[in-house]
């Protein structure tokens, strides 16, 4: 009886449809390759992934947003956060975006007068809403109180949570709040700042308060 060479592979042999191993995986890794091919051009034919918050989406939902004083009629995704359509539509940057779980504050604006943060809620909600952003708080040239008084007192280090301290900072200016330091902090325990300028921006706020 002749021994087979170990070292020689062997062809597997054809199974009952008559196809060998071989022959079936060649034939899945052309079919893989072709589909490959085929995704890579249908990504290359998709619009990139904002394009239904660029304001001109043909099948977005129309929304009348008033910021800052200004009407903006678009067409957006349903699914769009205020934030990301204040950032990404309108180009109004100010309004940061920190966690996107409502936890640090950065995204603050003012609705109606009212601080929200902007990364909780859906653009849609807003409809024919007044909404003020950093960007309608004051001008370089004639800074709101509050802006001047956080300046005044290095209420800020890094900045990134700045424009979201300044917008509820102003807007506990009409919240009921008691008169000591520890009533600020707590009206203001929404907005985080990693820095740790917390004794500076209360000190600001209180600034503001008594000249109020």
């Amino acid at each position: 009886m002749s021994k087979e060479n170990p070292k020689e592979p062997r062809e597997p042999s054809a199974g009952v449809s008559g196809v060998s191993r071989r022959t079936f995986l060649a034939t899945v890794g052309t079919a893989g390759a072709v589909t490959a091919i085929d995704a890579r051009d249908l990504m290359a034919q998709r619009p990139p992934a904002d394009a239904g918050e660029t304001g001109h989406r043909s099948d977005g939902v129309p929304v009348k947003l008033r910021i800052n004083g200004k009407e903006h009629r678009l067409r957006i995704d349903p699914r769009t956060t205020l934030l990301d359509c204040l950032r990404e539509t309108i180009t109004l940057t100010g309004t940061k975006k920190g966690c996107d779980h409502g936890q640090c504050g950065a995204c603050t604006v003012h609705v109606n007068g009212r601080r929200v943060n902007s990364c909780l809620t859906l653009a849609l909600m807003h409809d024919g809403d007044e909404i003020t952003t950093i960007e309608g708080l004051g001008t370089p040239d004639q800074l709101h109180p509050m802006q001047a008084a956080f300046i005044a007192h290095d209420g800020y280090q890094c900045g990134y949570c700045t424009s979201g301290q300044i917008m509820s900072a102003v807007a506990l200016l009409k919240e009921p709040c008691g008169p000591d330091d520890a009533d600020v902090k707590e009206l203001m325990s929404g907005n985080i700042c990693r820095c740790g300028a917390y004794p500076n921006i209360v000190a600001a706020i209180q600034e503001v308060r008594k000249k109020t």
